[in-house]
């Protein structure tokens, strides 16, 4: 079955739930106030694509592209990316709430994570060497066997990285956050 092809489209308060987005690649697309709660993206193709103000809390991206994908404000509640396909991936987000999303052994190089709620997100073996995470909440974040390699930790707070489960050679951190490096010892630290 042949997929249908839709580029330079702007896609503006849809409720996806109720009318089914058409599966197929879409490119240089924007979807700017849409509903795609518990949608099923599966097998769809995302090329240089922005979703700006959407909620697309629990949609399903099994075998999904997301290339060169930005999201600016949106809801992305216990998205399970890490079944998308790795080939290509690029995102970028910004002001969004990611919470309870896994991002599971994903290859997420230089990703920037901006102004975003990423509470007991499931990094663990992703690699996020490079990455920035700007003024990001990292509440119960799971880091295990990830690589921080260069990641900009400097203005995200409560996190808890173990460093001797994680590669973080010359990655950044802020001085009042080197007690989210020394959680995992138990360690008391006062101000």
């Amino acid at each position: 079955m042949t997929q249908i092809y839709i580029q330079d489209k702007r896609f503006e308060k849809i409720n996806f739930s109720e009318t089914p987005l058409v599966k197929g690649e879409y490119e240089d697309c924007t979807f700017v106030d849409c509903l795609f709660e518990r949608v099923h993206l599966s097998g769809f193709i995302f090329t240089n694509c922005q979703f700006v103000n959407c909620n697309l809390s629990l949609a399903k991206v099994a075998n999904s592209s997301l290339k060169n994908v930005s999201f600016k404000g949106c809801k992305l509640l216990g998205i399970p990316f890490e079944n998308c396909h790795t080939f290509l991936l690029e995102l970028r987000f910004e002001d969004c709430a990611i919470n309870v999303s896994s991002f599971y052994k994903l290859p997420l190089k230089k990703t920037i994570f901006k102004n975003c709620s990423l509470q007991e997100v499931d990094f663990s073996e992703a690699d996020l060497s490079q990455s920035i995470f700007n003024n990001c909440d990292l509440t119960g974040a799971i880091f295990g066997k990830t690589n921080l390699e260069k990641a900009d930790f400097s203005t995200a707070y409560n996190f808890s990285i173990n460093p001797a489960e994680n590669r973080l050679k010359k990655a950044k951190f802020s001085s009042s956050g080197l007690s989210g490096l020394l959680h995992a010892h138990d360690l008391v630290i006062v101000p």
